[in-house]
């Protein structure tokens, strides 16, 4: 579940001072041609519960088709993991945003805030100060427990959902996590399993054998330039090891936080599966077994797999990704 710049902190983290303002681009037709990480043509602070957030436009609201807002993992990503599928912005507004305690977004580190419902808050109050009526909401990772949390929460305002890299149940989370361990070399598995233990071995041995776990399942592609460049300039203070560690724990493998007990698998019987895509990678940590069966409860529902990607499908086949998506959110523009 931890988001694939987690592994890239010292990429992603910068010395800019989060925005203290609203700060508007020159305006940009929603049919003008959007690249990989494009600046964004509009950027706020939003005051919500807490603190205040950073959300970024590319597009105009109120022209072109159904804005897309997309909902980033961690707990304690950043947004920037989304920019590789930018393009999507030549037909409709797409919507990024920190939440609270991560990337641009207010660093409060209040655990007071660190409240799943106060996260679904947050989708609302962005969705309303925007003016925006109808969105299409995609999760990816922790974000696609929001997604489904909003979505349950929120269907008259949500032309699909999309639960990318599926995160709705720690304890399907940690089995799965356990069984793709399984198929590592037996001395990483071994070396896993000490770190998690009484007495870990250096912290160096830990990370290393853990990059290998995150190489297989979790990033296959390493950072390009393009993005090294883009959370550079961006800026913000990136990814947050605080609230994960708060939330979620010490490792993929085990859950010490409180999304321990977390399961909204129920709540895929409170939503529309016509308007409900699950996507992964072919490699994801999201176990695909455990995705269908998340289909099988959510009738009328769709999977999408993404050929040789891992669980950052965004950035290991940004192409094949994007072009599901914009399949997807033209079939759903409908009422």
């Amino acid at each position: 579940m931890k988001p694939l710049f987690a592994l890239l902190i010292a990429l992603s983290l910068s010395a800019c001072a989060t925005t203290s303002a609203s700060v508007p681009a020159p305006e940009q037709q929603v049919s003008a041609s959007v690249a990989p990480f494009a600046a964004p043509d509009r950027e706020m602070m939003i005051p919500v519960q807490g603190g205040r957030v950073y959300v970024r436009i590319n597009g105009q609201i109120g022209e072109g088709r159904i804005p897309a807002i997309f909902i980033h993992g961690g707990p304690g990503g950043t947004h920037n993991g989304f920019a590789q599928v930018l393009g999507l912005a030549d037909e409709r507004p797409v919507i990024l945003y920190d939440q609270l305690d991560s990337g641009k977004s207010d660093r409060p580190n209040d655990p007071a805030n660190w409240r799943v419902g106060r996260f679904v808050d947050t989708l609302e109050t962005i969705r309303k100060t925007l003016g925006i009526e109808r969105w299409h909401v995609v999760g990816h990772s922790w974000g696609s427990a929001l997604a489904l949390e909003y979505s349950a929460r929120y269907p008259d305002h949500v032309a699909s959902t999309v639960l990318a890299g599926t995160y709705i149940s720690t304890k399907r989370w940690i089995a799965d996590a356990n069984k793709l361990l399984k198929r590592l070399p037996q001395p990483v598995q071994d070396t896993i399993a000490a770190c998690d233990g009484a007495s870990p071995p250096p912290p160096d041995t830990c990370r290393s054998a853990t990059a290998q776990f995150y190489h297989a399942f979790n990033g296959r592609e390493p950072a390009s330039s393009a993005e090294r460049a883009y959370a550079k300039r961006i800026g913000g203070q990136g990814f947050n090891p605080v609230i994960y560690n708060a939330m979620w724990g010490p490792s993929e493998f085990r859950s010490t936080g409180s999304l321990k007990n977390y399961d909204a698998v129920p709540l895929l019987q409170k939503i529309d599966g016509s308007k409900t895509l699950f996507l992964i990678g072919q490699y994801d940590e999201a176990r695909i077994d455990t995705v269908q069966d998340y289909v099988e409860s959510t009738p009328h529902s769709e999977l999408g797999v993404i050929p040789g990607a891992a669980h950052g499908i965004f950035n290991d086949r940004p192409a094949e990704t994007e072009a599901i998506l914009r399949a997807w959110f033209e079939r759903h523009d409908g009422p």
